[in-house]
């Protein structure tokens, strides 16, 4: 599996320094079942994604939809295993990271999320969030409006 580095563009947050991309239907509809709470700054990159159910799930995650262009449709946090959210149309991806991960980032619909591959930029988030990376995502396009 390949892992990401995701960075809150707007905020200048990291959300996850080890969030692995599920651009299979198989690595997506598994998700975090049958896995262990992932730790800080690790979580999964759903593509594409527009829902998300949290059954078979023993543990809470945060939930963060983004559109075609990177920014933050809907946020979900603390979402709680047998529960589920609404369908996103305009979404393309959808991220889960570690419960209270939103509000720590203070990330919100309307946030430019960005990532690059780990370690691309080595292992500090500080050097991750403030380096201007080429956009490196799941359909290896940049986002509207993300600059060079």
């Amino acid at each position: 599996m390949k892992y990401l580095r995701i960075v809150n563009r707007t905020r200048n947050r990291v959300l996850g320094s080890r969030v692995g991309l599920a651009d299979e239907w198989w690595l997506r509809a598994r998700g975090f079942m049958g896995r262990p709470q992932p730790g800080p700054g690790e979580g999964l990159l759903l593509s594409p994604c527009r829902a998300v159910h949290m059954h078979g799930m023993k543990y809470p995650l945060d939930v963060i939809f983004l559109d075609r262009q990177g920014r933050v449709t809907a946020t979900y946090p603390d979402l709680m295993p047998g529960r589920r959210t609404a369908w996103h149309g305009e979404a393309r991806y959808a991220i889960e990271v570690p419960a209270g991960t939103v509000g720590d980032t203070e990330t919100r619909e309307g946030d430019l999320i960005a990532w690059l591959l780990a370690n691309e930029y080595g292992d500090d988030e500080t050097n991750a969030a403030a380096a201007e990376p080429a956009f490196s995502g799941p359909d290896d396009r940049r986002p509207e409006g993300q600059v060079d």
